[in-house]
């Protein structure tokens, strides 16, 4: 993140002297977070405004459903996926009916970005700000910005809104973790999914998909287009995801709609019971499902799914306890894979330990293990710190699947121990305390990279704070080196035959 786009969303984010005091720190981002997308779509539109308002009037006199309208109005965009039929803007709301003015201001906006503001719970917000005598001077303020195309890019704006994204998970950190990947693991996992195919994401007339079943707020797909862009600026990524909480869909949708992508591409509902992209495949899957949610709810759809379609469903494999639903994201992501006639596709998931380690033999655990390492799918496992989450301080790990494997890789399964590679954070955020730097994030790309064992390296690490409180033992243990590993292994060699 350059300098600019830091000093823009620390500016942004100064709206929160404003709430503070009338609001709960938690409730910050949910009114920064879509004034500022206000701001960045009145830019863009700024432009075509009175093209779009010269057709509203004929186009309204035909009478056509709301959908058949839109790709009318759409037309006079010049090639933008939304408009905006008011006549308004932030500048001309007024002071004294500000509050009906705004909310008449965002019905005039297309469907979808209207949905995003109906997510934000948005008109509820405007009527609080009003009755706490606020919204005209956050108006105001936000007005002060410019966030048009010509002043700041996509690609910034879309920095821009993941770093206030950042900050709202800071300050409402007690439930951040439902809802938003730690940015040095979202790093880290995608670094690993895309650094294989560096060199053909470089070349010219590049297209690719990226997928998030567990869309949560956006980090995965910013992170993966991000990633593209520095390589290939010219590459064109399209994101898709699905998300089951309306406000993460919302933050989600929102910054896709300011990063110029195709938000009908991002859907609300539940992954696993409601595929809303059953027909779709894709180059790269990144996810970060919920740790051990059971699957209770949805028990009867995945059950039927499994007996009546097996192998041509998603859960032919087998399925897990109905305690923990890890392993059927697991599954969808596999079945989401682009054909390896068609160029293939690489995965990476963060899961618990639960997916590794629960269920005997002929469990459902162990059947879906089996099939993954049977079909040569599984290509590492990276066992991360502990407390690097926002919400458990449990050990993680980050498993990189692909049906593309290069071919000294088929066969083989590389184990990395990445459990020491992590610095104390000065300021715990809820569970989270560690936190990986871009030195540690390099040491574990490389070490994959390179696809060699590694024994045991001395890290230069300090040793863990003993607390000097209670008793203290009369013949302390010797500190434990802190190390990093690397080793390979034939699939064979897991006890499947």
């Amino acid at each position: 993140m350059t300098q600019n786009t830091n000093n823009l969303a620390a500016f942004i984010w100064s709206l929160a002297d404003l709430l503070r005091g009338d609001f709960k720190q938690s409730q910050y981002g949910r009114i920064i977070l879509p004034f500022t997308l206000l701001r960045r779509l009145e830019g863009v539109l700024e432009d075509r405004k009175e093209a779009v308002l010269a057709q509203v009037e004929t186009v309204q006199a035909m009478n056509l459903p709301e959908e058949a309208q839109e790709k009318l109005l759409l037309r006079a965009t010049g090639g933008l996926s939304f408009f905006n039929t008011s006549k308004m803007d932030l500048s001309k709301l007024g002071e004294k009916d500000i509050a009906a003015n705004l909310e008449s201001y965002i019905q005039c906006f297309s469907k979808d970005a209207r949905e995003i503001f109906e997510h934000f719970k948005f008109v509820e917000f405007i009527g609080q700000l009003n009755d706490a005598n606020l919204l005209y001077k956050i108006v105001q303020k936000v007005r002060q910005t410019d966030l048009s195309p010509k002043a700041i890019s996509n690609h910034e704006m879309g920095l821009v809104f993941e770093e206030l994204i950042r900050r709202f998970a800071e300050s409402s950190n007690e439930t951040a973790g439902e809802h938003f990947t730690p940015r040095d693991i979202v790093r880290l996992t995608t670094s690993l999914v895309f650094m294989e195919d560096d060199d053909a994401l470089t070349k010219d007339g590049i297209i690719r998909t990226i997928y998030d079943p567990t869309a949560g707020t956006g980090g995965f797909l910013s992170s993966g287009m991000e990633y593209v862009f520095e390589l290939n600026p010219q590459a064109v990524i399209r994101a898709f995801g699905q998300e089951l909480n309306p406000e993460s869909y919302a933050i989600c949708k929102a910054d896709m709609l300011i990063k110029g992508q195709e938000v009908k591409n991002i859907k609300l509902g539940n992954t696993l019971s409601n595929d809303q992209l059953y027909a779709d495949k894709f180059d790269y899957m990144l996810s970060n499902p919920p740790f051990g949610v059971d699957w209770k709810k949805i028990e009867a759809d995945i059950k039927d799914e499994h007996t009546l379609k097996g192998f041509d469903g998603r859960f032919g494999a087998g399925l897990p306890r109905v305690s923990d639903g890890s392993l059927l994201f697991l599954l969808h992501l596999i079945s989401k894979c682009r054909d390896t006639a068609d160029g293939g596709a690489r995965i990476g998931i963060i899961l618990n330990g639960s997916p590794l380690f629960t269920g005997g033999a002929g469990s459902g655990e162990s059947e879906i293990r089996r099939y993954i390492l049977e079909t040569d799918l599984l290509e590492a496992i990276v066992a991360l710190p502990t407390d690097m989450f926002y919400n458990t301080g449990i050990s993680t790990y980050v498993w990189i699947l692909s049906n593309k494997k290069a071919r000294e890789r088929k066969g083989k399964v590389q184990l990395i121990n990445a459990v020491n590679l992590c610095g104390k954070m000065r300021k715990s955020l809820g569970s989270k305390r560690n936190e990986m730097d871009e030195t540690d994030i390099a040491m574990v790309t490389r070490a994959f990279g390179d696809f060699t064992a590694i024994e045991a390296r001395e890290l230069d690490k300090p040793a863990e704070q003993k607390s000097n409180r209670g008793r203290q033992s009369a013949n302390p243990k010797a500190e434990v080196v802190k190390t990093f590993a690397s080793k390979i292994f034939n699939t064979y060699e897991f006890g499947y035959r």
